[in-house]
């Protein structure tokens, strides 16, 4: 029966911590043995990589009671330093640098530590300035800290195939993924699992990706060319089939949420499908949590390096068999330690090319683009909710503007991927347009009638929640992420929140007409949302009429076309403007007593809550019938 114990941070913990990246470590990190055998994994230009499979051997046995520890980073997106490139400043709590501090310090205490990245690792935060070089630096990062496993992510493909090729085979571990397979002959893309000798112990690692790349890539096929990508928990089921006999102690590696957003499988759902796993170590939610499920604790570290998960599984050697006596886990986080210094060293022309890249002028901004970027403080940080959330702003309007440009649409749809979003007056430059847009997405046009315009309009609208009598504020649904909730431009709609989800969208015009449910009408998207689209029904393939990226490469991301557009349509000028197309109605804004409650929210005195993760703001309205209890 497997123990689990949730470990708070222990001051001793963080006294070993601090500091730790000053110099290296006395002890010679001992190379671990291998056993090679040779794998071939197919690449896309039909020249197949070898990866070789290890059984790798850490420490000798002789031990009956031996400890088994294990550390994971998931989430990093392109953050070697403690350094946020869209805002030019320092992330105290982010980085392989951060890490590798927490890493140093637990591998004194067990030399024998497997070390995991669970993937979405080399996207982001500039991190596309180096995808020229023959291994990315995220990767040879992973390889100077002695990373054992990589689990792919689905960010992992949002670039050409040949680049995450390249990188696999140029990773010094192993990459393990056992729910992406060869279309052609059903075998695995890289390694289902990485077997681990330690101290005598056999340990199997299954690493897993969720199964929807090819809808979030559906606008690059190019990007998974060959692949297919199965529901975790049948893949898991094969493996763990495949694995019997052959470990004594099983670990998850999953880039998954604590549940699918799309009803597929989840980390929480392995838990509950496979009591064989002893651990899991999760990612892609961005989720800071330690929680049993089905006896078995399911833990995830954040995300660009909050921290790391670690966890350790003590075995205990009885009549011949290794038995998991217990099992212990805990997030230790990273803000409170030093950089380590081998990292800064190493990857000093990288942070000095990105910050280079950041600070290029583009062009200038007249004045600043939301004057309150929190709708209720008013203040720059978001505490309540975004003001370009709850109304038309200049920031969406940019982007949707940029885009009906170049895909020549006459609607187009944004959402905000940052909260905090903004343009201040005085110079744009390129770190600007990194933080107004995340994503390296490109840009679609599709044909779509005016009937299934309005049911994506209505799929949108399901990011509020349904209004209350007595609410004084409008909230989100916990169960929609913010960057899946689109603004639309080019027709004029309002946003009825007393009405339940599928019937909120009211007052549809375009150019003084009502919509026309039949009529074929233009939309600019990007690619993700292309890949919605089709996941909905509500566009097929060959409805694309215009593909960024087809058209221009590399220079077709929709950050690249909003400087072309700047440059060469405003002419270096940014001037904020918005039509105010859309509204919000429902809310009763009369209600007695609601501005003394604002106020008392503005004032920090009510909070507004946020979801179980932290990761999603004003999740449930307050309500002056609550209030008044």
């Amino acid at each position: 029966m497997k123990k689990g114990k949730f470990l708070l941070s222990s001051l001793l913990l963080a006294m070993l911590l601090v500091g730790c990246g000053e110099s290296k470590s006395a002890k010679e990190e001992k190379k671990p043995e291998v056993k090679q055998e040779q794998v071939v994994v197919k690449e896309y230009k039909d020249e197949p990589i070898k990866l070789v499979h290890k059984v790798i051997k850490k420490g000798e046995p002789g031990k009956d009671e031996v400890t088994l520890t294990f550390a994971a980073t998931s989430d990093m997106h392109g953050r070697i330093y403690p350094y946020e490139y869209a805002i030019d400043a320092e992330d105290k709590d982010a980085g392989f640098a951060k890490t590798n501090t927490v890493v140093k310090s637990l591998r004194e205490q067990n030399p024998n530590l497997v070390l995991i990245d669970i993937g979405d690792t080399v996207q982001d935060n500039s991190a596309e300035l180096f995808n020229h070089l023959d291994t990315h630096p995220m990767v040879e990062a992973m390889n100077d800290m002695n990373y054992d496993v990589w689990v792919l992510g689905n960010h992992e493909f949002n670039f050409e195939k040949d680049f995450i090729k390249r990188n696999i085979k140029n990773f010094k571990g192993s990459v393990v993924n056992a729910n992406i397979k060869n279309e052609e002959d059903n075998s695995n893309f890289v390694l289902p699992y990485q077997l681990f000798d330690i101290e005598g112990v056999k340990v199997a690692v299954i690493g897993i990706i969720p199964p929807h790349v090819p809808m979030w890539e559906a606008s690059a096929p190019e990007h998974f060319k060959g692949l297919k990508f199965e529901d975790p928990a049948p893949a898991v089921e094969r493996t763990i089939k495949d694995l019997e006999g052959q470990y004594d102690v099983l670990v998850g590696a999953v880039h998954l949420g604590r549940k699918d957003e799309y009803g597929a499988t989840g980390a929480f759902d392995l838990a509950e499908k496979f009591p064989q796993f002893s651990l899991i170590l999760a990612g892609h939610e961005h989720a800071k949590y330690v929680t049993e499920v089905n006896d078995t604790l399911v833990l995830e570290p954040g995300a660009y390096g909050w921290g790391v998960a670690t966890g350790d599984v003590k075995v205990k050697k009885e009549d011949g068999k290794w038995i998991v006596k217990d099992v212990t886990a805990k997030n230790v986080e990273t803000k409170d330690v030093e950089a380590d210094k081998d990292i800064l060293n190493k990857f000093k022309d990288v942070h000095d090319k990105s910050r280079e890249n950041a600070n290029i002028v583009i062009g200038d901004v007249t004045e600043t683009f939301i004057p309150k970027v929190d709708y209720i403080t008013g203040e720059e940080k978001v505490t309540t909710m975004p003001t370009s959330q709850i109304e038309d702003t200049a920031i969406v309007q940019l982007i949707n503007d940029v885009q009906k440009h170049y895909a020549k649409a006459d609607i187009s749809t944004a959402a905000i991927f940052t909260p905090e979003s903004n343009l201040k007056a005085g110079q744009f430059k390129k770190k600007d347009v990194a933080f107004i847009y995340k994503y390296t997405n490109t840009l679609m046009g599709v044909n779509i009638t005016g009937e299934n315009l309005l049911k994506f309009m209505e799929w949108s609208a399901n990011y509020y929640n349904t209004v209350k009598p007595g609410d004084v504020t409008i909230s989100f649904n916990e169960k929609v992420r913010g960057y899946n909730y689109d603004m639309f431009d080019g027709v004029n709609y309002d946003i009825n929140l007393t009405k339940e989800p599928g019937h909120r969208i009211e007052n549809v015009t375009i150019d003084g007409k009502p919509l026309d449910p039949n009529k074929v009408y233009k939309l600019a998207v990007n690619n993700y949302r292309f890949g919605t689209l089709q996941n909905l029904g509500l566009i097929k393939p060959e409805d694309k009429y215009y593909d960024s990226y087809e058209a221009l490469q590399d220079n077709g991301r929709v950050r690249d076309l909003i400087i072309d557009y700047v440059q060469n349509t405003l002419n270096g000028k940014l001037t904020p403007k918005t039509d105010n197309n859309w509204k919000i109605v429902g809310l009763d804004t009369e209600i007695p007593g609601r501005e003394a409650i604002l106020e008392m929210i503005k004032k920090g005195e009510i909070t507004i809550p946020k979801s179980a993760s932290g990761r999603t703001l004003n999740v449930k309205s307050i309500n002056v019938n609550d209030i008044k209890k």
